[in-house]
């Protein structure tokens, strides 16, 4: 049987817990959005198939526990990632600042082409607002990332978000990761890229988050 998509791309959410990680997806795969929050707890996942530039995607999208205790399971699933999301919450400072520790651990553990992109979210919440837009966009500028501010809950930029960073990745399937393997026609670096290892995976059930 033919597949129903041409490549399918892993894509993993990471930034500090309760910044909305999961409402982003929930918003992103079903368009449901669902004020109250309770933490993922190690991994979940959705899935969703979009089209970028005339190719079927089917999106692995993973959402990480941000709190430490969870830190050594979900850095496991960085290097099978073709994308990184990198999400802190407009509302509170110390999500903004803890982006760089996030973007730490990309350096450490993920691959050296996986595909990055940083969200500002929250941004309907602008009187509450603590992270100026321009502090966001400098950081993406310095770290050579793209950058947008979104809303689960106004629905602001969160498929041009996912669009984005698809498209990022088919625009360098032709470049070898630092092991020297690429992209083959199933969208997949190697087998273990995007098959999942089930030993370790906690994938539990959780709401979606403001």
């Amino acid at each position: 049987m033919a597949k129903s998509y041409d490549y399918l791309f892993k894509i993993l959410l990471i930034g500090d817990s309760g910044v909305g990680k999961t409402c982003i997806l929930c918003r992103f795969a079903n368009n449901e959005f669902n004020r109250s929050h309770i933490s993922t707890i190690g991994i979940d996942f959705k899935m969703k198939t979009i089209v970028v530039e005339g190719k079927r995607i089917r999106i692995q999208m993973w959402d990480t526990a941000g709190q430490e205790r969870y830190e050594t399971i979900t850095t496991q699933y960085y290097r099978r990632a073709h994308g990184i999301i990198l999400v802190y919450d407009i509302t509170r400072q110390e999500t903004f600042n803890n982006i760089r520790k996030w973007l730490r651990y990309v350096d450490e553990h993920a691959n050296n082409n996986v595909q990055r992109l940083l969200l500002a979210n929250k941004c309907d919440a602008e009187d509450e607002r603590r992270v100026w837009k321009d502090q966001g966009a400098r950081l993406a500028a310095e770290k050579n990332i793209k950058f947008y501010e979104t809303s689960a809950q106004s629905n602001i930029n969160i498929d041009e978000a996912f669009t984005e960073i698809c498209r990022q990745i088919l625009q360098t399937m032709d470049v070898p990761d630092q092991n020297g393997r690429i992209l083959s026609s199933a969208g997949e670096i190697g087998s273990s890229a995007v098959l999942l290892d089930t030993k370790n995976e906690v994938l539990p059930r959780s709401s979606c988050c403001y």
